[in-house]
């Protein structure tokens, strides 16, 4: 497999928060925002990275070659700014295959490339998206020669959408259906070559649900700087749940599925979802007979919110977690004060419930995921086993 990661980008709208260093090197969570995407690569059997550089390359060069990779690497270096078309065509000079991916240096956007399908001369990863408008819409059709993957159809100028898909950044090349030559030295990839193509039916769009963020806005890299460590700690977590035995995941809520706020979520409007989870979700439903959703919220019984707040909360949770193609079969939650109400945890009152509920649960059958102590002991005192999700601890 073998990939071209766009690292020349100048950062211009970062300046308020980062300045001089390439985009792809604004600093995420202790590292260059273009080690996260390298961790996120080295997921898949990649054997070749061609690295487009231009602005400030030294920075990257230093940092690939001061660091260890499971693949072997090349730059394409711009000498003079070439747009995103002329860097693209530089690096595909030094690609081995016919078949290339490209992904840009400042998006995440960590779509299944085993998956991705290569059926026109440029594929384009497309993520549905809802009340957007800093991205272009994308339109697409769906083809009666390729069951996996659309048409694209037109590009349309940045204005509100409600829903649509937008272009993610991430391209699948066939090589030997895409002829750049006649172009000159420097040109945009979007203008002159996706653009004609969508015309005349050579770019295919394949949609992708995948966790999106794009830093280019300092709103994207502040959140990056959680969001991206919490991405990676939820597929950690989640590859430990799809390799146990159990037939039952009992889940903890705050942190596991939503992230931690000061206080509680008392409307659905506070509520934010940990990176990627609604994707895992998926595959628990496909695993587990049962899945459980224990959850202390004493902000019920303290007053701060309301036993309907708390329901209308779940109940849209409930609805997103379907739509996504997932399930939760059961949420208890104990709303009591008291430290000694046995079924707050870590007391194993809403195991037991949960076992009145579904005889057929039992502790040497189930596991347990949650992010912080009372969880742990939570499962301690079921005697099931249990899994951390934490974001502190990746790297």
């Amino acid at each position: 497999m073998e990939v071209i990661v766009l690292a020349g980008g100048l950062g211009t709208r970062l300046r308020s928060v980062v300045s001089e260093v390439p985009k792809c090197m604004a600093p995420v969570a202790g590292k260059p925002f273009l080690g996260w995407l390298l961790k996120s690569l080295c997921q898949y059997p990649v054997t070749h990275i061609v690295f487009s550089v231009g602005y400030l390359r030294e920075q990257v060069i230093s940092y690939v070659e001061g660091h260890e990779w499971p693949f072997a690497y090349d730059f394409a270096v711009e000498e003079t700014p070439l747009g995103t078309g002329g860097g693209i065509r530089l690096a595909l000079e030094k690609c081995r295959e016919d078949h290339v991916f490209v992904v840009n240096g400042d998006t995440f956007f960590p779509v299944d490339l085993s998956a991705m399908p290569f059926t026109h001369a440029v594929t384009l990863a497309l993520k549905p998206m809802n009340d957007f408008d800093r991205y272009g819409a994308v339109s697409a059709i769906a083809t009666p020669t390729h069951a996996d993957a659309l048409e694209v159809t037109a590009f349309h100028e940045k204005t509100h959408c409600k829903e649509g898909l937008i272009n993610g950044g991430v391209y699948a090349i066939d090589r030997s259906r895409l002829d750049l030559s006649s172009l000159p030295e420097k040109f945009s990839f979007e203008k002159e070559v996706l653009e004609p193509g969508a015309a005349i039916g050579e770019i295919g769009g394949w949609v992708s649900n995948a966790y999106f963020i794009d830093i280019g806005i300092p709103e994207d890299f502040e959140k990056a700087q959680w969001a991206l460590p919490a991405w990676f700690a939820v597929q950690e977590a989640s590859e430990a749940v799809l390799q146990t035995s159990a037939h039952t995941l009992f889940l903890d809520r705050d942190g596991v599925l939503n992230r931690h706020i000061p206080g509680y979520v008392t409307e659905w409007s506070e509520w934010e979802w940990m990176p990627g989870i609604l994707q895992e979700l998926s595959k628990w439903a496909r695993k587990f007979q049962h899945i459980i959703l224990v959850t202390n919220q004493r902000g019920v019984g303290k007053g701060i919110m309301t036993d309907a707040q708390l329901s209308q909360v779940h109940a849209r949770m409930m609805q997103e977690v379907l739509d996504a193609g997932g399930r939760i079969d059961l949420i208890l939650a104990c709303t009591a004060v008291s430290e000694e109400d046995p079924r707050r945890k870590p007391s194993p009152g809403m195991f037991h419930e949960a076992c009145s509920l579904f005889p057929d649960i039992d502790a040497k059958s189930s596991v347990m995921l949650g992010d912080a102590p009372s969880d742990a002991a939570f499962a301690q005192n079921c005697a099931m086993p249990f899994i951390l999700l934490n974001p502190e601890a990746v790297s």
